[in-house]
């Protein structure tokens, strides 16, 4: 897209920079693409808010408000152990994968190799009350990803996670300028979440529509799912022959691979893009969806306290990284509205004040986006290709 060449920087010893610090183009750059961020947020929110009606009936029975406040309990123990092994179980068996070739557009883009693969989802959900359900979802449970590689390979492959809604393989491709990376020496894999793409069931209205349609507990049991699928996908890789791999992701997929990177000591690095990590705090501002929650909350008679302590089960704050600090690199945009600077800000006080890099736009216009795909290709580069 043609933007505006106006750069973003590393942040300093304070985190990001104060308003003051920034150019007056810089100022007028994050000043519009805030103000274009919040019209984008009211409509996904707006979308938001429609998956949660069926959860809005269901508050207003009694055995069902009962069963959502036990399941609250159930991941609030769960966050309280701090314990990613037990929060998020590892895969017993390698996936079987199958593979086909691309459609010669993505092979074409790609300049390459392009093979899609799939394979049936090990993932049991971790609270046994919602396994049953969670086994109905038929398309669901099948993960999909597509995977460039080189003809020599493998190669040290750079994994990308969409975020939501934004599943399809060309629009990733082209926006993370994966051709570069691929002709820059890496294997690429895009890995597709759950309840996204080819893994929404029948009659989903959207891509991601699944993803929030099943109350808390749903929510929580498809992060679960991406963490498990994940790192099945690790094993696959591995299994080729794969021995570094990088991890990033965007938004809801950044929110994913920080997490990632607190259970799964085999990601090399992590680079979460425009992340999301608290996000029962981030949808307060995000009308019409923040009046459905709290509507929701009253009629179900929700505890704050009980909500705020289940919502720690799959965020990665609660959970110490495990990728080391040199190899975490964390990428945000001053005028983002819908995953706000604050929230990228408070992964990297936990993170141990790693590597930082900001830019002066929003969740979709990433102004000046190769000034921050150098900076991850420096990033990256001595270690996994060392």
């Amino acid at each position: 897209m043609p933007v505006p060449d106006v750069p973003g920087a590393d942040a300093g010893l304070r985190g990001l920079p104060r308003r003051v610090d920034l150019t007056t183009r810089q100022r007028l750059i994050v000043d519009s693409s805030a103000v274009a961020d919040i019209a984008l947020r009211t409509g996904i929110a707006s979308l938001l808010a429609a998956t949660m009606l069926p959860s809005l009936a269901g508050g207003l029975r009694r055995s069902q408000s009962r069963a959502e406040q036990e399941y609250l309990r159930f991941y609030a123990e769960l966050a309280s152990a701090k314990d990613p092994a037990l929060s998020f179980p590892a895969p017993t068996s390698l996936p079987r994968v199958s593979s086909r070739p691309a459609n010669p557009l993505a092979e074409w883009v790609a300049k390459g190799n392009v093979h899609n693969i799939r394979f049936n989802s090990s993932f049991e959900a971790v609270n046994p009350a919602l396994r049953e359900q969670c086994r109905g979802f038929a398309r669901n449970n099948v993960v999909h990803a597509q995977h460039w590689r080189h003809e020599d390979g493998p190669r040290p492959t750079l994994c990308v996670i969409h975020g939501f809604m934004g599943s399809p393989y060309l629009f990733n491709g082209l926006f993370f300028s994966l051709p570069w990376f691929y002709r820059s020496g890496y294997d690429v894999l895009l890995y597709v979440l759950p309840f996204h793409g080819n893994r929404a069931e029948k009659g989903s209205p959207f891509s991601g529509h699944g993803f929030f349609a099943n109350g808390f507990a749903g929510s929580a049991e498809a992060m679960g799912q991406a963490v498990h699928d994940f790192r099945s996908m690790i094993d696959y890789l591995e299994f080729t022959g794969v021995d570094r791999i990088a991890l990033t992701g965007m938004s809801l997929g950044g929110y994913t691979a920080a997490l990632i990177a607190s259970v799964d000591d085999r990601v090399q690095a992590v680079i979460p893009n425009v992340p999301v990590v608290t996000p029962d705090r981030t949808v307060d501002e995000w009308f019409p969806a923040n009046k459905m929650v709290a509507l929701r909350n009253f009629l179900s008679g929700t505890d704050a306290e009980l909500s705020t302590a289940a919502t720690q089960y799959s965020s990665p704050l609660n959970y110490a990284p495990l990728v080391p600090k040199e190899r975490r690199l964390i990428i945000t945009g001053l005028g983002d509205r819908l995953a706000p600077p604050e929230q990228a800000e408070l992964l990297w006080e936990h993170w141990d004040r790693c590597a930082f890099h900001w830019f002066p736009g929003n969740h979709i216009l990433h102004v000046s986006q190769p000034d921050y795909l150098r900076r991850m290709t420096r990033f990256m580069h001595d270690f996994m290709f060392d």
